[in-house]
């Protein structure tokens, strides 16, 4: 169950074009009536929104919250505040936590913990590799909405899957429409390149980039698209970063394979020329890399090679990022940062306005099943959308992140335009980045009857 909420005077903006003054009504939850000049019923509370965007609450199928296991570094509640105040309603967990979420019983031991912390909705991913792929299809019935394939070191250390584990993946993929999303480095690669650049001697920040090179990424992708056109299975290539990634994502798309892209906000914003000022705050996996890599990811972004934006939200301790290149983690808070950052590309004519609620809502709640339920506003759709002010800024600041800890390259960025309200069903749950009342989240499941209907 949600609230009921008329809001008045939406420039309504969805993949498929822009409307003007629109009315949007949603009642108990549930988005019930669209148009112009709608009335409002007795107890409904009306916000005139003229002059505003409105767009469907953003759908980050990339997050890792931390919680259980590795609270030093964050936990559910920060993370879910966060997506809240940056316009995120629906969250898909990853699940390299501790214990990993490599069968059914501890996933929904993780639901069972994180529903009573969430401010927002979330879903969860399982993981797979060589010791569980019979958990597989119990993890479905039990919820997942989708698994995720480490085939390059991570947070957790969770080893890459035998190739034969992966096919069998895919296939069961297949069986329930359910997607695998893949870290794709080539772990043997990365250590072969990982020890010629240390015995260098560098200890630049730099060093990093080059000890993944892209072929990393094109080996691996290049690999998970063969197989994915062998076992009809679907994937979701995440975080890419490589111009040579993209191309193979580009053939195999244009073949038909069932395979999707993301990439994230920093591959899009930041270069290697940024070390120099952000040192290893901005290290992930896979490594930030030059213009020309960033000049492709932006042009498959517009041509729809790339499919999805997510955030990679990643929150390590300060101690853990200001560690030698080497040692330093990967990743930092991203979900506060993710529309934002977006908003602002389009609003300085990067990218369409339209192509944010595809990129960020409707694109990743249809390849998890949540669609049209999430990522869009329509008849029957929860009434998850955020308000955004085009005339307006954002500064990005430390102070309003409810990370443990706020280490983003981004702080102190001036955006243009600034999200106003974040609407949940049916209730504002953050105003002007101020999150309002206690954790009203539920947890999205998979559903074999909405697959197969």
């Amino acid at each position: 169950m949600g609230d009921s909420l008329l809001l008045r005077n939406a420039k309504l903006v969805l993949p498929e074009g822009v409307l003007n003054d629109i009315d949007i009504l949603i009642e108990d939850g549930i988005v019930t009536r669209i148009g112009r000049g709608l009335e409002a019923p007795n107890g409904v509370e009306i916000l005139d929104v003229k002059g505003k965007i409105v767009i469907p609450g953003v759908v980050d199928e990339h997050v890792h919250m931390r919680e259980p296991g590795l609270e030093h570094k964050d936990n559910f509640t920060n993370g879910t505040l966060d997506a809240a105040a940056g316009g995120v309603t629906t969250v898909i967990e990853m699940p390299n936590t501790l214990p990993p979420v490599e069968n059914h019983k501890i996933l929904l031991e993780k639901a069972k913990r994180l529903v009573s912390k969430a401010y927002v909705d979330f879903a969860l991913y399982g993981v797979i590799h060589d010791g569980n792929i019979d958990e597989f299809d119990e993890m479905v019935y039990a919820g997942a909405v989708g698994f995720k394939i480490f085939l390059g070191p991570t947070t957790g250390n969770i080893p890459a899957p035998s190739d034969g584990t992966l096919y069998e993946a895919l296939l069961k993929s297949a069986k329930f429409k359910v997607p695998l999303a893949f870290h794709a480095e080539n772990w043997d690669l990365v250590k072969y390149f990982t020890e010629k650049v240390k015995s260098t001697g560098r200890t630049d920040p730099k060093a990093h980039t080059d000890a993944r090179p892209p072929i990393c990424e094109e080996e691996a992708i290049q690999r998970i698209a063969l197989y994915t056109k062998k076992t009809n299975g679907i994937s979701l290539i995440v975080h890419m970063s490589a111009r040579e990634g993209v191309e193979i994502l580009r053939r195999a798309r244009n073949e038909g394979v069932n395979i999707w892209g993301e990439t994230n906000p920093h591959y899009l914003l930041l270069t290697v020329e940024d070390y120099e000022k952000y040192g290893t705050l901005m290290k992930v996996n896979p490594p930030i890399r030059e213009k020309e890599h960033q000049e492709a990811l932006w042009k498959a972004v517009l041509n729809g090679i790339i499919t999805n934006i997510g955030s990679d939200h990643a929150p390590h301790t300060e101690e853990e990022k200001k560690k030698p290149v080497w040692e330093a983690a990967a990743g930092f808070p991203g979900v506060r940062t993710l529309l934002p950052l977006m908003i602002d590309q389009a609003l300085r004519g990067k990218i369409p306005l339209t192509k944010i609620p595809e990129l960020l809502s409707k694109n990743p709640a249809k390849l998890f099943n949540l669609y049209p339920k999430k990522g869009t506003i329509t008849i029957g759709s929860d009434g998850d959308l955020v308000v955004i002010d085009p005339t307006a800024e954002t500064i990005i600041r430390k102070e309003d992140f409810h990370s443990k800890y706020p280490l983003s390259p981004f702080i102190g960025w001036k955006l243009k335009g600034k999200i106003v309200y974040t609407i949940l069903r049916g209730t504002i749950i953050a105003v002007e980045g101020k999150v309002l009342g206690g954790p009203r989240g539920q947890w999205i499941k998979y559903s074999i009857e909405t697959i197969h209907k």
